[in-house]
């Protein structure tokens, strides 16, 4: 094979994979979004101030669980899990109004990682309509009142 035959082979090769890999993302990305309960929000982790990490993701509530899963990534799982037990809301800051975008809530949370671990502190980012359902699905928690007979 000439140099030029395995240039062009080289080249469709990574084309394929580049156009493999964006419809993977694209189907994922589309396929998060239109799942009932799911909602666009950042995601900020907080560390000591400058191992802070940002990232934007799609989240979704479960039965028992809310599931927040990076934007720009092809894994199918979740990148983080939180029992919604395990979340308590500290503080929610209304950030000033964008023009053509909706209004943005900043929920500051204390939230225990489903794979054990201290507590830590994150903030979540999302829409006003977003918070809401949010809130109400904390507030829909089941408790424990006792013994049952």
């Amino acid at each position: 094979m000439s140099g030029a035959a395995w240039f062009a082979v080289v080249v469709a090769s990574l084309l394929v994979l580049v156009g493999g890999t964006g419809f993977v993302w694209l189907s994922r990305t589309r396929t998060l979004a239109r799942r009932v309960g799911s909602f666009s929000c950042w995601l900020v982790e907080a560390g000591e101030p400058s191992d802070a990490t940002s990232a934007r993701g799609v989240a979704q509530y479960g039965a028992v669980t809310l599931y927040w899963w990076r934007r720009l990534s092809i894994m199918p799982r979740p990148a983080r899990t939180w029992s919604r037990s395990s979340i308590v809301v500290l503080e929610r800051t209304v950030l000033p109004p964008v023009p053509g975008r909706p209004q943005a809530v900043v929920a500051h949370c204390r939230v225990v990682r489903s794979s054990g671990g201290p507590p830590r502190e994150i903030r979540l980012q999302m829409s006003a309509d977003a918070y809401a359902g949010f809130t109400s699905w904390l507030e829909a928690t089941p408790s424990r009142v006792g013994r049952v007979f």
